[in-house]
């Protein structure tokens, strides 16, 4: 067994982490999500109008639907994360405790190879969701909001939830990792994810122009996957989905047409029906 480190001498038991991670992932997402709700449906409403990737918003219901299914999500991610944490407590991952371990250069290392890691993970597990035999039962849940709002992002069934919430054990199993690094890394996450989910093309046009149009994704590609139910897996990065051929036809034009002011009207309606 290892050390046990002084976060465990406060908190001794896997029930009693169950409700602080609980809680901490679920104020991460109110921040997060809130303020993305706040910027682009009360504050920046009118103003950021004309980068709307649909026209229409998400009706009331479907906040209210999309902000339930969070809730369940996070009791699932505090059950995981707890878990999690009592095996790396016995010694069981590659998990380490003291932030001088192994120095600077590989704390920040690590957080990027856990990004890397997540792209990879969510890119194969999300297509893999997509699979008809298993699309009804795993992931039709987050495909309810065919216009997502920033609400959307832990929208998940049960098993999507646990799904996602396998990258915590995953990584720490793979990659020696201190809390703090994998905490910057949630951070990462959430902010990515809400802004997968925000509604509206913040990035700026000439992004499409440059390498990085062909590396980042954007929130425009993750609309596109809302709106028809197909192609553009990928989350952080646009690696995959090229390598994969799977990227939808219409994507970089459907980013140039909001990004130029040219409005919502210029791009597709949302459909509401899976292909």
């Amino acid at each position: 067994m290892t050390e046990r480190p002084p976060f465990f001498q406060v908190l001794p038991d896997f029930w009693r982490l169950i409700p602080l991670i609980t809680l901490e992932t679920g104020l991460r997402y109110l921040v997060f999500a809130g303020l993305g709700w706040l910027l682009g449906y009360v504050v920046f409403r009118r103003r950021w109008r004309s980068r709307r990737i649909q026209a229409e918003y998400p009706p009331p219901e479907a906040i209210g639907r999309e902000i339930r299914w969070s809730m369940l999500t996070l009791l699932v991610f505090g059950l995981v994360g707890a878990a999690t944490l009592w095996l790396a407590h016995h010694g069981y991952t590659r998990m380490y405790w003291r932030l001088g371990e192994r120095g600077k250069g590989w704390f920040f290392l690590s957080v990027g190879l856990v990004i890397l890691l997540h792209d990879t993970y969510f890119y194969w597990t999300h297509r893999w969701m997509h699979q008809p035999r298993l699309y009804r039962w795993i992931h039709r849940v987050h495909h309810q909001s065919t216009n997502p709002s920033p609400w959307a992002a832990y929208s998940f069934g049960p098993a999507e939830a646990l799904i996602q919430a396998g990258i915590f054990p995953l990584a720490v199993f793979l990659i020696p990792l201190h809390p703090l690094a994998f905490g910057l890394f949630m951070m990462w996450q959430i902010f990515f994810n809400v802004l997968g989910h925000l509604g509206y093309e913040l990035y700026p046009r000439r992004l499409m122009d440059g390498p990085l149009g062909r590396v980042l994704n954007t929130a425009t590609h993750h609309a596109l996957h809302h709106e028809k139910i197909r192609g553009n897996y990928g989350i952080y990065f646009n690696l995959w989905d090229r390598l994969m051929g799977t990227n939808q036809a219409g994507y970089e034009a459907r980013y140039r047409a909001v990004t130029a002011g040219a409005g919502p009207e210029a791009g597709e309606p949302a459909r509401d029906g899976r292909s």
